[in-house]
């Protein structure tokens, strides 16, 4: 399970170099000035700068990738239940299977940070 969640996590650094540009320098995904609200834009409460999504962003937009995946897929099955030509059992099995994935995925996503908020609420101040 941890390659599964380490292959992810790469994944995702990669979304986002691809988000951040050619010019992005490769090493930490946080920038020091993304620690402090604020401190890229000159907003308060903006975090990061104006070019690069920030981590709710990123979050939700890998949120809808899996929404639209489970989408197509449930489409996808009730046009071959309808007896569509075009829905053959290949594709069908194949885009189960992918929003299956994309699903655990989120949830193990979730999971891993909901028990690295605990660890943090748990720790002596």
């Amino acid at each position: 399970m941890t390659d599964a969640i380490s292959s992810i996590l790469s994944q995702i650094r990669a979304h986002e170099m691809r988000m951040r540009g050619p010019d992005a320098a490769p090493g930490n995904a946080i920038a020091p000035s993304a620690l402090a609200p604020g401190a890229a834009s000159g907003a308060p409460g903006a975090v990061g700068g104006a070019g690069a999504p920030g981590f709710q962003q990123t979050l939700s937009n890998a949120i809808d990738s899996v929404s639209r995946a489970q989408n197509t897929s449930g489409a996808l099955q009730q046009a071959f239940e309808l007896g569509d030509p075009r829905a053959d059992l290949a594709r069908v099995m194949v885009a189960m299977q992918q929003s299956q994935v994309a699903f655990r995925a989120t949830v193990e996503v979730r999971n891993r940070l909901v028990q690295a908020y605990q660890d943090v609420m748990n720790m002596p101040v």
